[in-house]
C-alpha cells in the first residue's frame, strides 16, 4: 500500500482554489470519492491527514479549499474573516463547494457516481449545505458542525443522506439548534441521523483544541466513536 497525493488548483481569475487529493495506488481503477470540507482555519494538515486516512480505507479523498489558494496558512484573523464572509453569503459558499465537488468528480481516481462529503466545524455546515442543495452525493457527514440554515435554499426534498456527529455541550450548536436542524431535515425529506456525545464540546476531533472558555475542547472518546460512525456510514453508502 502506498498513499499518493496530488495538489489540484481549480477555478479561474482571482478565484483560484487549491485542494489535496489522496488515494492508495495499490488499487486499480476509480474508487468512491470523499470530499473533505475544512474548519475555520482553511485547508490544513488536519484535513490533509483525514484525506490520507480515508485513502488508506480505499477511498479517493479530496481536502478542498473554499477561501482561495492565496489564503492557505494565513493569519487566524484573516481566516476567521474569510469564514464570516462566507457564512454571511451562503450562495457564494455553495458555489465554491459545488465547484470543489465537480473538480473531485473529474479526477481519474474518483468514481463520479459514488461520492460523499465530510466536514469539520465550518466544514460541517458546508457539507450540510451540499445535502440541502441535493448535490450529486450519496451522503454527507458533519463533525461538530454548525446547524444554522441558509436563507437562499427553499424547503425541498433531497436524496442525500446526512449523518451529524455532535457534541451535546457544543456552545455553537445548542440543543435548541439541534431540534430546529432535525425539523428542517425532516421537512426536506432527508434520510438523516444524529449522534450526540455527552459531556462533549465543539471541535472534539481536534487534538489541538483546548480552549475551555470558548468551548472548543478535544474529547478522545468522542473523536474515536465519531470516526467509527463515519466509517460505518460510508460503508453503508457504497458497499
Amino acid at each position: 500500500m502506498s498513499i499518493q497525493t496530488r495538489l489540484i488548483e481549480y477555478g479561474e481569475g482571482q478565484q483560484v482554489f487549491s485542494g489535496l487529493l489522496a488515494w492508495d495506488d495499490a488499487a486499480a481503477g476509480p474508487r468512491p470519492g470523499v470530499l473533505i470540507a475544512h474548519t475555520v482555519r482553511g485547508r490544513s494538515p488536519f484535513e490533509e491527514g483525514k484525506a490520507k486516512d480515508l485513502a488508506a480505507l480505499g477511498y479517493a479523498a479530496f481536502a478542498i479549499d473554499v477561501y482561495g489558494a492565496s489564503q492557505i496558512g494565513g493569519s487566524d484573523e484573516q481566516l476567521r474573516a474569510n469564514m464570516d464572509a462566507l457564512r454571511a453569503n451562503r450562495a457564494d459558499l455553495q458555489e465554491r463547494l459545488i465547484l470543489s465537488l465537480a473538480t473531485m468528480r473529474q479526477q481519474s481516481e474518483v468514481d463520479d457516481q459514488q461520492c460523499a462529503a465530510i466536514g469539520f466545524c465550518f466544514g460541517g455546515l458546508s457539507v450540510i449545505d451540499l445535502a440541502r442543495l441535493n448535490a450529486p452525493l450519496s451522503g454527507v457527514v458533519s463533525f461538530h458542525g454548525l446547524f444554522d440554515a441558509p436563507d437562499n435554499i427553499k424547503t425541498q426534498n433531497s436524496d442525500c443522506k446526512v449523518l451529524a456527529l455532535h457534541g451535546w455541550n457544543d456552545p455553537l450548536a445548542t440543543p435548541e439548534a439541534v431540534v430546529t436542524f432535525a425539523e428542517e431535515m425532516t421537512a426536506r425529506g432527508i434520510d438523516w441521523q444524529l449522534h450526540a456525545y455527552g459531556h462533549t464540546q465543539h471541535a472534539f476531533t481536534n487534538p489541538a483544541a483546548n480552549d475551555i472558555g470558548r468551548g472548543t475542547v478535544y474529547h478522545a472518546a468522542a473523536d474515536r466513536r465519531s470516526w467509527v460512525a463515519a466509517q460505518n456510514f460510508l460503508s453503508e453508502l457504497f458497499d
